[in-house]
């Protein structure tokens, strides 16, 4: 039975609303929190069938206050990409997929926009992304695609919302399954913040019903394509 492993990076970021997803599909996951006391990142494809990296709010890959656990993860994900399991990355753990595939990144500033994302790819996940669906970014720093990435939607701004990596590798660019009250959590609990958080905050609570309607296609493309149901 398909286990995913979710590298948490912030206090304040989770699954969300894809919790009850995995839930409703007993798709089994474990948090992992390597920045607290006696926290730790998977031991590799040994542990966890699947490997998911949250966003890291403030936190960078290429500028600001660097991710400390960087190089330990960009190892991990490689670990499971060699071995051809699911990797899916949100936000700054796009990057980070981008980066060990590869690709790069560059440098952005701290930004929190509510957007909308367009899919360019009909057969994306499995046929079953949404043709439009928001896009909820919170963090630093950009994505730089390998060569080898299949861009699936892209955002108002022309940059990639969604990218993939062989045939089980997702890079969102923001949280599918985000809630305000998470973006909330992070802004409380690291530094710096976005300069138009009230504004962004506004904007999601608008959005937020629209966010929840897109996650179910997503999520259930998401089961079909990395297998995490496999076994059931």
């Amino acid at each position: 039975m398909n286990d995913v492993g979710v590298i948490q990076h912030t206090e304040g970021e989770f699954l969300g609303l894809l919790e009850d997803h995995f839930e409703s599909r007993a798709i089994g996951f474990t948090y992992h929190r390597p920045f607290v006391p006696g926290g730790r990142l998977p031991l590799g494809p040994s542990e966890h069938a699947t490997l998911l990296l949250l966003g890291g709010g403030p936190l960078g890959a290429v500028s600001g206050d660097l991710l400390p656990t960087l190089a330990p993860e960009l190892r991990l994900i490689r670990a499971f990409l060699a071995e051809d399991r699911a990797v899916i990355g949100f936000g700054l753990g796009a990057v980070l997929l981008a980066i060990a595939a590869g690709g790069g990144a560059e440098t952005t500033p701290l930004r929190f926009d509510v957007t909308e994302a367009s899919r360019v790819a009909p057969h994306a996940l499995a046929g079953f992304l949404p043709e439009r669906y928001p896009l909820v970014r919170y963090g630093r720093d950009r994505a730089v695609l390998p060569p080898a990435a299949q861009v699936l939607a892209t955002a108002a701004d022309g940059t990639p919302a969604l990218f993939q990596l062989g045939d089980k590798g997702f890079g969102f660019a923001g949280h599918p399954g985000i809630k305000r009250g998470m973006i909330e959590d992070v802004a409380m609990t690291t530094d710096p913040t976005p300069a138009d958080l009230a504004q962004g905050l506004d904007a999601l609570g608008a959005a937020q019903r629209a966010v929840a309607d897109a996650l179910g296609p997503i999520a259930t493309g998401l089961a079909a394509v990395c297998g995490l149901m496999e076994g059931r």
